[in-house]
């Protein structure tokens, strides 16, 4: 080697030892031999209302062509191949009981993006609840009472409910054998916390709260932190959905390891489309969310 190629090479080694990012996105698109595991959390546009059947043949082909390699966990239940889950109430509310929500399609444009990776994704939902209230890491009943519904909702401790359902999946895997590396967390929530101007003013405190809480708990002070800004406006505090948005955006500008997929507040909802209710996204906005989010976390690959 003359000595020019083997400057070449000393600048090349160097390059790639200080700039492990670089050796990150190989390693990925090369498969390593981790699951890679995902956090999905949120309320009733991360639990989905995309109604699966609208869904053309050759998508669900391609679906089903990468499910043995993406696995997902909802609510605590054992992991099956990535697929739609069966709701009676949006089957009496809608018409259709066969759902999916931002996971069919985070985990259809990754598999495909990294066909050689296996993934799983441990998702906890629950419609209508609140960071101020359930999702915090600081829960209290007095907190809960003051913007959860009474009923059920006001007893949920949502954060501490999903670290349980993770180290369950995390526990499983390590005795079937396998590795894992958990590498992000996908967010969709904050419509029930713009409806209420306590929970709306703290947003963006507690939002950091709750993410440098996931952080500490899992001793991973960088991971990806991923999040679908809201655009839903109901409730009786008119300025909460603005006060929301912006929290996302203000969160997401202070921490370089987080992600935001912004929206419209343009009722048309051409960005990512709704049902009638001008709440929940269809299975267009379902589909859209999900590639976005993953488009988003690819780019936090960087990090």
């Amino acid at each position: 080697m003359d000595f020019r190629n083997l400057l070449l090479f000393i600048c090349l080694l160097t390059f790639a030892q200080c700039n492990p990012s670089a050796s990150k996105k190989i390693a990925l698109s090369e498969g390593t031999k981790d699951v890679i595991v995902m956090l999905l959390i949120g309320q009733s546009n991360m639990a989905g209302a995309g109604n699966y059947d609208a869904l053309d043949a050759t998508v669900k082909k391609r679906i089903e062509k990468i499910s043995d390699r993406v696995s997902l966990s909802i609510n605590g239940k054992p992991p099956i191949p990535l697929t739609y889950s069966f709701s009676k109430y949006q089957k009496k509310k809608r018409g259709f009981g066969n759902i999916f929500g931002p996971e069919l399609f985070l985990g259809l444009t990754l598999a495909e993006k990294f066909p050689n990776q296996d993934f799983l994704f441990v998702k906890r939902s629950q419609g209508g609840t609140a960071l101020y209230g359930a999702w915090n890491p600081e829960w209290t009943a007095e907190k809960a009472a003051a913007v959860e519904k009474k009923g059920f909702k006001q007893n949920l401790q949502l954060y501490n409910e999903s670290l349980t359902q993770l180290n369950a999946q995390l526990t499983n895997l390590k005795k079937t054998g396998k590795t894992y590396k958990i590498k992000g967390i996908f967010w969709m929530q904050g419509e029930n916390d713009a409806a209420k101007e306590i929970a709306a003013r703290s947003y963006e405190v507690n939002l950091k709260k709750l993410i440098s809480s996931y952080r500490t708990e899992l001793k991973l002070p960088e991971l990806a932190f991923v999040m679908g800004q809201i655009n839903s406006s109901y409730g009786k505090f008119s300025d909460g959905p603005e006060m929301v948005r912006q929290a996302m955006v203000n969160v997401a500008k202070s921490d370089r390891n987080v992600g935001l997929i912004k929206s419209s507040m343009d009722r048309t909802w051409s960005d990512f489309p709704k049902h009638d209710d001008n709440v929940h996204y269809n299975h267009i906005g379902q589909m859209r969310l999900g590639k976005a989010f993953a488009k988003e976390w690819i780019t936090l690959l960087d990090f």
